[in-house]
C-alpha cells in the first residue's frame, strides 16, 4: 500500500477557506438520481426474467426464454417459544458488581454496537480465539477461565454480538466481493474496469445463537446458514442487523448450460432446542427490490434479529445490488458499493470517474429493516468512517480519480466531502467541498459533530480543517504541515484529536507513530506531540479500529504493537496518558509466550478498576492506573 515518495495530507473538515488552500466549493455533482431508486419485483417471474435477461447479456449467452425460479421448499416449522425448549424467552442480563463500569471494544458511533472478537457484560469476558469461544470470569479477585465452546470450522474469524444471555456468533465464508480492479492503493486505475460486476465463488454466512446464561456451560441454541458472503453487522439496542452479499447460486452452472436459475439465495435454520429445521428463500420475490439502473446480479440481504427472542424470529430484507461498506447510526443503516458498469457499455459512454451508490435502511422498527432511500456520490469510499449521519444529513468522504487507459497521461485525482439530505426515496447532494489532497487518496476519515477529519497521503502533507456546520456550504478553514500519516483518528477530549499511523523516513513509511493534535481552533490546528516507535513496528489499529482503546476517565489510550527487532522484539500493547500537555507512555503490557513465540495482544477493555487485555493465547488483568500485571489466564491450546 505504500510507495516511495508519498507524504501525508490530512484534511480536517471545520470553518472558512484559508490561505491558498486547494480545496474549494464547486457546483454539486448530481448523478442520475432517478435511476438509483429501487423498485420491488411484481412476482417471481418478474425477478427471474430480469435476472435471466441480464445474465444472458453480460455472459454472452443466448436467451432461452424465462428461466424457472428454484426456491427451497419450506418444511413445517412452528414458532419457537419458551415451552418448546430450555432457553429463556427473554435473556436475563448478567449482573456486574454493583457500581462497576466497563467499556466495550472500540465502536464508531455511540449507541451502535459492532461485531468483534471480544464482548463483555461487565462480569464475563467472551472471546473468540483459536476457533473457540472462551468465557472468562472477570468479576472476582483474579480472572478465571470458566468455560469454552468449540465453534468448529466457522469459529476461525468469527465475530460476536451480545445481548443479555444470548451471544450471536457470525462467521463469514470468504472475502467481501469488491469490484474487479477497484482502486486499492495510490496510482491511476481504469475507471471502467474498476466497477465491472464480480461473481466470486459462492460462500456461506453462518449465524449461531449461543446460550451463555451459564458461562460454564455455554451451548448452541440455534443456527442459521445463509447463501452469501458476510459483509458486516450492527446492533441497535435489542436488534442486530447482519448484512450479507449473495451471488446467484447457479452462476457457474448457468454459464455453461445457458439456463440461469436459482437467483434467490437460501437460508437454512436449525434449532438445537426443538430439533426442527427448515430451508427457504431469504426473501419473498415481491419483497426483493432492484435499482432501475442495472447494478449487477448480486443480492444484498439484511437479516434482522430480535436478540430478546433469538434467531427463530429473524426477518430479512433484500435488494438486488452488491454490498461493500456498511455504516450504522442510531437512526439508519447504510450500505454502499461502487457503482457497477455494464461491460457492454460503449467506450464513449463509460463514466469519466468512479461513483458510489449508497442505500439507506430505516431501523426504527426493532422487528424489521426497510429500504428508505438511495443516492450516489462521486468517487469511492475508504471504509465505514467515510460515512457519518448527523442531524438528518449524511456526510460522505470519497476519493475520485479520472478514468485512465494504457498509453494515456493519468490525470490527478482529488478527495471530497459531500453532504446528502434524504428527500423521499432519494439521498440528494446539498453541499460539497472538493479539491482535497490533489493527486492523493484518503487514508483515514473521522466525522465528529459538525467537524470532519480526512487524511490523504502521497507527496505533500497539510492538515486541512473544514467546517460542516452549514450542510449546504462546507468550507476549508486551516492547515498544518505534517510528516507521516494517520491511519486511524480518535477524539481524545474537547479540542483534542489522536492520530494513529506511520512515521515517514526518507520519503518512505517507517514505524508506528501516535500524534496528538489541538483542533480547538479550526483555523489553526496544532501538533502538540508525536510519539514514535521506530522502524519495524506495526499495530493492528492500522486496519482495525476495534483494536484501539481510549478510556476518558483516566485519559488512557491503549494500542496493540508488534516490534520486529532482532535484539529487542516486542509483542503486546502500550498504554499512553493523553491530555493537553501531551502524550506520556504509561506502561507496556505483554502476555506469556507460547512455545517461545510472543503473543500479540488483540483487544483491550476496562472493567472496574482493571484493564483487561486479550490475545489468542489468553487474557490478562492489569491495574488501570499503573498498568502493573495482576493475573493472567491461559486459553487451552488444541493438540
Amino acid at each position: 500500500m505504500w510507495r516511495r515518495g508519498w507524504m501525508l495530507v490530512v484534511a480536517v473538515v471545520v470553518a472558512a477557506l484559508l490561505a491558498p488552500a486547494v480545496a474549494v466549493a464547486r457546483p454539486l455533482h448530481h448523478p442520475r438520481l432517478a435511476q438509483v431508486r429501487p423498485r420491488a419485483f411484481a412476482s417471481c417471474a418478474d425477478l427471474v426474467g430480469y435476472a435471466g435477461r441480464h445474465f444472458a447479456v453480460t455472459h454472452g449467452i443466448p436467451a432461452r426464454g424465462v428461466a424457472t425460479l428454484v426456491q427451497p421448499t419450506p418444511m413445517p416449522f412452528p414458532a419457537e417459544g419458551a415451552p418448546q425448549g430450555s432457553a429463556p424467552a427473554a435473556p436475563v442480563a448478567a449482573e456486574p458488581t454493583a457500581g462497576t463500569t466497563f467499556s466495550t471494544t472500540n465502536n464508531q458511533e455511540e449507541g451502535v454496537d459492532e461485531p468483534d472478537i471480544v464482548k463483555t457484560d461487565g462480569t464475563t469476558i467472551f472471546a473468540v480465539a483459536q476457533g473457540k469461544l472462551f468465557a472468562v470470569d472477570a468479576g472476582g479477585p483474579e480472572p478465571r477461565l470458566v468455560g469454552s465452546l468449540d465453534l468448529g470450522p466457522t469459529g476461525w474469524g468469527a465475530q460476536l454480538l451480545l445481548r443479555g444471555s444470548r451471544l450471536i456468533v457470525i462467521s463469514g465464508g470468504g472475502p467481501v466481493p469488491v469490484a474487479i480492479g477497484a482502486p486499492t492503493g495510490p496510482g491511476p486505475q481504469p475507471a471502467a474496469a474498476a466497477a465491472i460486476a464480480p461473481y466470486p465463488i459462492a460462500a456461506k454466512t453462518v449465524v449461531t445463537e449461543v446460550d451463555v446464561h451459564d458461562p460454564a456451560a455455554m451451548k448452541v441454541a440455534r443456527t442459521m446458514t445463509i447463501d452469501g458472503t458476510y459483509v458486516d453487522a450492527r446492533q441497535n439496542g435489542s436488534t442486530a442487523r447482519v448484512v450479507i452479499s449473495s451471488t446467484p447460486r447457479a452462476v457457474g452452472e448457468a454459464a455453461t448450460r445457458g439456463e440461469p436459475k436459482g437467483w434467490v439465495p437460501a437460508r437454512r435454520f436449525r434449532s438445537s432446542i426443538t430439533g426442527r429445521h427448515y430451508v427457504r428463500a431469504v426473501a419473498a420475490c415481491r419483497t426483493v427490490r432492484r435499482p432501475v439502473h442495472f447494478s449487477g446480479l448480486g443480492m444484498l440481504t439484511i437479516l434482522t434479529i430480535d436478540l430478546d427472542r433469538g434467531l427463530w424470529a429473524a426477518d430479512s430484507d433484500a435488494l438486488m445490488a452488491d454490498a461493500q461498506v456498511v455504516y450504522g447510526s442510531p437512526a439508519g443503516l447504510y450500505v454502499a458499493t461502487q457503482k457497477w458498469i455494464d461491460p457492454a457499455t460503449p467506450a464513449d459512454q463509460v463514466p469519466s470517474e468512479p461513483s458510489t451508490v449508497i442505500h439507506r435502511f430505516d431501523v426504527s422498527d426493532p422487528d424489521r429493516t426497510t429500504f428508505a432511500s438511495s443516492g450516489e456520490v462521486r468517487g469511492y469510499l475508504l471504509n465505514q468512517f467515510s460515512l457519518s449521519e448527523y442531524r438528518g444529513h449524511l456526510r460522505v468522504a470519497t476519493t475520485s480519480r479520472p478514468a485512465w487507459w494504457p498509453g494515456a497521461e493519468p490525470e490527478p485525482g482529488e478527495s471530497l466531502v459531500t453532504v446528502l439530505d434524504e428527500r423521499g426515496p432519494l439521498l440528494v447532494p446539498v453541499g460539497q467541498v472538493a479539491g482535497l489532497g490533489k493527486g492523493q487518496q484518503i487514508y483515514s476519515v473521522r466525522f465528529l459533530g459538525d467537524t470532519g477529519y480526512v487524511v490523504t497521503f502521497r507527496r505533500i502533507d497539510p492538515l486541512y480543517t473544514i467546517d460542516l456546520s452549514t450542510p449546504t456550504a462546507p468550507r476549508v478553514a486551516g492547515q498544518l504541515e505534517l510528516e507521516g500519516y494517520s491511519a486511524y483518528l480518535h477524539p481524545a477530549g474537547p479540542g483534542l484529536l489522536l492520530g494513529i499511523g506511520r512515521n515517514v523516513s526518507a520519503n518512505e513509511p517507517s514505524g508506528v507513530q501516535v500524534e496528538l493534535f489541538d483542533v480547538s481552533d479550526a483555523s489553526a490546528p496544532k501538533l502538540l506531540q508525536r510519539a514514535t516507535l521506530g522502524a519495524g513496528s506495526s499495530s493492528e489499529v492500522d486496519y482495525d479500529h476495534h483494536a484501539f482503546l481510549f478510556w476518558p476517565r483516566t485519559r488512557l489510550a491503549v494500542l496493540p504493537v508488534q516490534v520486529y527487532d532482532r535484539d529487542q522484539p516486542f509483542a503486546g500493547a502500550i498504554g499512553y496518558r493523553v491530555d493537553r500537555s501531551g502524550i506520556a507512555e504509561a506502561g507496556r503490557l505483554a502476555h506469556d509466550a507460547v512455545d517461545g513465540y510472543l503473543q500479540p495482544i488483540r483487544r483491550s477493555i476496562v472493567i472496574g478498576d482493571r484493564l483487561f487485555t486479550v490475545s489468542d493465547a489468553g487474557a490478562m488483568a492489569s491495574d488501570l492506573t499503573t498498568l502493573a500485571r495482576q493475573a493472567y489466564v491461559a486459553f487451552p491450546r488444541a493438540g
